[in-house]
Protein backbone atom coordinates (compact mmCIF):
# COMPACT_ATOMS: atom_id res chain seq x y z
CA UNK A 1 0.00 0.00 0.00
CA UNK A 2 1.40 3.84 -0.60
CA UNK A 3 1.94 5.99 2.23
CA UNK A 4 -0.42 8.50 1.01
CA UNK A 5 -3.10 5.65 0.68
CA UNK A 6 -1.94 3.74 3.69
CA UNK A 7 -2.74 7.61 5.69
CA UNK A 8 -6.38 8.22 4.31
CA UNK A 9 -7.02 4.63 5.81
CA UNK A 10 -5.68 5.73 9.22
CA UNK A 11 -7.38 9.11 8.82
CA UNK A 12 -10.44 7.16 8.17
CA UNK A 13 -10.06 5.41 11.34
CA UNK A 14 -9.18 8.45 13.73
CA UNK A 15 -12.39 10.12 12.27
CA UNK A 16 -14.73 7.20 12.45
CA UNK A 17 -13.09 6.01 16.21
CA UNK A 18 -14.17 9.75 17.21
CA UNK A 19 -17.11 9.73 15.86
CA UNK A 20 -17.77 6.85 18.28
CA UNK A 21 -16.44 8.93 21.14
CA UNK A 22 -18.68 11.66 20.60
CA UNK A 23 -21.59 10.08 20.39
CA UNK A 24 -20.89 8.24 23.26
CA UNK A 25 -20.18 10.66 25.34
CA UNK A 26 -23.78 12.23 24.41
CA UNK A 27 -25.41 9.18 25.45
CA UNK A 28 -23.46 7.74 28.00
CA UNK A 29 -25.59 7.01 31.38
CA UNK A 30 -23.12 6.34 34.02
CA UNK A 31 -18.97 7.54 34.78
CA UNK A 32 -17.81 3.97 33.38
CA UNK A 33 -19.07 4.11 29.55
CA UNK A 34 -18.31 8.30 29.71
CA UNK A 35 -14.70 7.13 31.07
CA UNK A 36 -14.42 4.65 28.16
CA UNK A 37 -15.57 6.69 25.64
CA UNK A 38 -13.17 9.67 26.68
CA UNK A 39 -9.90 7.14 26.28
CA UNK A 40 -11.17 6.63 22.94
CA UNK A 41 -11.28 10.22 21.89
CA UNK A 42 -7.95 10.08 23.19
CA UNK A 43 -6.88 7.93 20.87
CA UNK A 44 -8.80 9.18 17.98
CA UNK A 45 -6.24 12.61 18.90
CA UNK A 46 -2.87 10.57 19.22
CA UNK A 47 -3.44 8.93 16.41
CA UNK A 48 -4.17 11.81 14.05
CA UNK A 49 -1.29 13.93 15.92
CA UNK A 50 0.44 10.80 14.33
CA UNK A 51 -0.53 11.33 11.39
CA UNK A 52 -0.46 15.49 11.17
CA UNK A 53 2.73 16.01 13.30
CA UNK A 54 1.16 18.81 14.76
CA UNK A 55 0.69 19.58 18.76
CA UNK A 56 -1.63 17.27 20.53
CA UNK A 57 -3.29 20.15 22.29
CA UNK A 58 -4.40 21.63 18.51
CA UNK A 59 -5.91 18.55 17.04
CA UNK A 60 -8.00 18.20 19.93
CA UNK A 61 -9.20 22.02 19.83
CA UNK A 62 -9.73 21.02 16.02
CA UNK A 63 -10.99 17.79 16.55
CA UNK A 64 -13.01 17.37 19.59
CA UNK A 65 -14.76 20.92 20.03
CA UNK A 66 -17.61 20.36 18.90
CA UNK A 67 -20.17 18.19 21.44
CA UNK A 68 -23.61 16.05 20.73
CA UNK A 69 -24.03 13.78 17.69
CA UNK A 70 -20.72 14.05 15.15
CA UNK A 71 -22.00 14.65 11.69
CA UNK A 72 -20.16 15.89 8.77
CA UNK A 73 -19.17 19.25 8.11
CA UNK A 74 -21.39 20.85 5.13
CA UNK A 75 -19.14 23.37 2.92
CA UNK A 76 -20.89 25.33 0.28
CA UNK A 77 -19.41 26.68 -3.10
CA UNK A 78 -20.96 29.26 -5.39
CA UNK A 79 -20.61 28.33 -9.18
CA UNK A 80 -20.49 31.66 -11.56
CA UNK A 81 -19.63 31.36 -15.52
CA UNK A 82 -19.43 34.65 -17.37
CA UNK A 83 -18.10 34.34 -21.38
CA UNK A 84 -17.33 30.99 -20.41
CA UNK A 85 -15.04 31.26 -17.47
CA UNK A 86 -15.47 30.39 -13.65
CA UNK A 87 -15.31 33.20 -11.29
CA UNK A 88 -12.45 31.80 -8.67
CA UNK A 89 -11.21 34.28 -5.71
CA UNK A 90 -7.04 34.13 -4.54
CA UNK A 91 -7.14 32.51 -0.92
CA UNK A 92 -5.15 34.80 1.51
CA UNK A 93 -4.53 31.72 3.59
CA UNK A 94 -3.04 29.66 1.17
CA UNK A 95 -2.18 31.96 -1.64
CA UNK A 96 -4.23 29.80 -3.99
CA UNK A 97 -7.53 30.07 -5.63
CA UNK A 98 -10.93 28.98 -4.89
CA UNK A 99 -14.76 29.07 -5.66
CA UNK A 100 -16.23 31.59 -3.36
CA UNK A 101 -17.94 29.98 -0.05
CA UNK A 102 -17.29 28.17 3.13
CA UNK A 103 -18.34 26.16 5.99
CA UNK A 104 -22.07 26.68 6.04
CA UNK A 105 -23.37 28.80 8.63
CA UNK A 106 -26.20 28.17 10.97
CA UNK A 107 -29.13 29.76 10.29
CA UNK A 108 -28.57 30.43 6.77
CA UNK A 109 -30.08 27.53 3.86
CA UNK A 110 -26.87 26.43 1.30
CA UNK A 111 -28.47 28.81 -1.29
CA UNK A 112 -28.11 32.01 1.08
CA UNK A 113 -24.27 30.82 1.70
CA UNK A 114 -23.48 31.04 -1.52
CA UNK A 115 -25.05 34.10 -2.15
CA UNK A 116 -23.11 35.77 0.92
CA UNK A 117 -20.04 34.10 0.58
CA UNK A 118 -19.81 35.40 -3.36
CA UNK A 119 -20.65 39.22 -1.98
CA UNK A 120 -17.73 39.06 0.90
CA UNK A 121 -15.21 37.07 -1.24
CA UNK A 122 -15.28 38.35 -4.65
CA UNK A 123 -17.79 41.59 -4.26
CA UNK A 124 -21.07 40.45 -6.55
CA UNK A 125 -23.88 40.20 -5.66
CA UNK A 126 -25.98 36.86 -7.37
CA UNK A 127 -28.73 34.98 -7.60
CA UNK A 128 -29.13 31.35 -6.71
CA UNK A 129 -30.43 28.71 -9.83
CA UNK A 130 -29.76 25.35 -9.13
CA UNK A 131 -27.84 22.61 -7.51
CA UNK A 132 -25.18 21.20 -9.41
CA UNK A 133 -23.33 18.65 -7.50
CA UNK A 134 -23.21 17.24 -3.53
CA UNK A 135 -19.95 15.34 -3.01
CA UNK A 136 -18.24 13.75 -0.13
CA UNK A 137 -14.77 15.14 0.07
CA UNK A 138 -13.36 11.66 0.98
CA UNK A 139 -14.24 10.72 -2.60
CA UNK A 140 -11.91 13.21 -3.91
CA UNK A 141 -8.23 14.25 -3.83
CA UNK A 142 -8.20 16.74 -1.43
CA UNK A 143 -5.28 17.04 1.40
CA UNK A 144 -6.02 14.90 4.46
CA UNK A 145 -9.01 16.57 7.17
CA UNK A 146 -9.95 15.71 10.25
CA UNK A 147 -12.94 16.17 9.31
CA UNK A 148 -15.60 14.16 7.19
CA UNK A 149 -17.22 16.68 4.89
CA UNK A 150 -20.05 17.05 1.77
CA UNK A 151 -19.38 19.70 -0.78
CA UNK A 152 -22.16 21.99 -2.18
CA UNK A 153 -22.05 23.08 -5.43
CA UNK A 154 -24.55 26.01 -6.54
CA UNK A 155 -24.74 27.48 -9.86
CA UNK A 156 -25.37 31.19 -9.29
CA UNK A 157 -25.93 34.38 -11.55
CA UNK A 158 -24.46 37.86 -11.19
CA UNK A 159 -27.06 40.13 -10.27
CA UNK A 160 -24.86 43.57 -9.61
CA UNK A 161 -21.67 44.69 -7.60
CA UNK A 162 -18.20 44.25 -9.30
CA UNK A 163 -15.10 42.43 -8.73
CA UNK A 164 -12.75 43.23 -5.88
CA UNK A 165 -11.38 41.18 -3.28
CA UNK A 166 -12.72 40.81 0.43
CA UNK A 167 -11.50 40.21 3.77
CA UNK A 168 -9.91 36.60 3.37
CA UNK A 169 -9.02 37.01 -0.24
CA UNK A 170 -6.65 39.11 -2.17
CA UNK A 171 -7.73 38.37 -5.91
CA UNK A 172 -10.33 37.68 -7.83
CA UNK A 173 -11.28 36.98 -11.80
CA UNK A 174 -13.01 34.66 -14.21
CA UNK A 175 -10.72 31.92 -15.35
CA UNK A 176 -10.67 29.43 -18.68
CA UNK A 177 -10.93 25.83 -17.99
CA UNK A 178 -7.90 25.42 -20.10
CA UNK A 179 -6.06 28.05 -18.04
CA UNK A 180 -6.88 27.59 -14.37
CA UNK A 181 -4.61 29.09 -11.75
CA UNK A 182 -3.15 26.97 -8.88
CA UNK A 183 -6.35 25.61 -6.75
CA UNK A 184 -6.54 25.56 -3.18
CA UNK A 185 -6.82 22.07 -3.19
CA UNK A 186 -8.59 21.80 0.33
CA UNK A 187 -11.25 23.73 -0.85
CA UNK A 188 -11.81 22.39 -4.98
CA UNK A 189 -9.86 20.40 -7.23
CA UNK A 190 -8.84 20.33 -11.14
CA UNK A 191 -11.83 17.58 -11.71
CA UNK A 192 -13.98 19.37 -9.60
CA UNK A 193 -14.06 22.42 -11.51
CA UNK A 194 -14.01 20.21 -14.88
CA UNK A 195 -16.92 18.81 -13.77
CA UNK A 196 -18.76 21.95 -13.27
CA UNK A 197 -17.96 23.40 -16.63
CA UNK A 198 -19.86 20.29 -17.84
CA UNK A 199 -22.81 22.01 -17.12
CA UNK A 200 -21.65 25.18 -18.86
CA UNK A 201 -21.51 22.80 -21.85
CA UNK A 202 -24.74 21.02 -20.75
CA UNK A 203 -27.06 23.34 -18.85
CA UNK A 204 -30.00 20.23 -18.41
CA UNK A 205 -27.23 18.05 -17.10
CA UNK A 206 -28.76 16.28 -13.99
CA UNK A 207 -27.12 16.90 -10.62
CA UNK A 208 -24.21 15.25 -9.77
CA UNK A 209 -24.05 13.42 -6.26
CA UNK A 210 -21.53 10.67 -4.19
Amino acid sequence: MLESEATEKWLAFAKRVQAIAQAGLTYAVNGYDTERYEELSAISVQIMQELSGEEPQKIKYLFTNETGYQTPKVDVRAVVFSENKILLVHEKIDNCWSLPGGWADVGYSPAEVAVKETQEEAGLEVKPIRLLAVLDKKHHPHPPSPYHTYKIFILCESTGGSLQQGMETQDVGFFDRSNLPPLSLERNTGSQVQLLFEYLDNPEKEAYFD
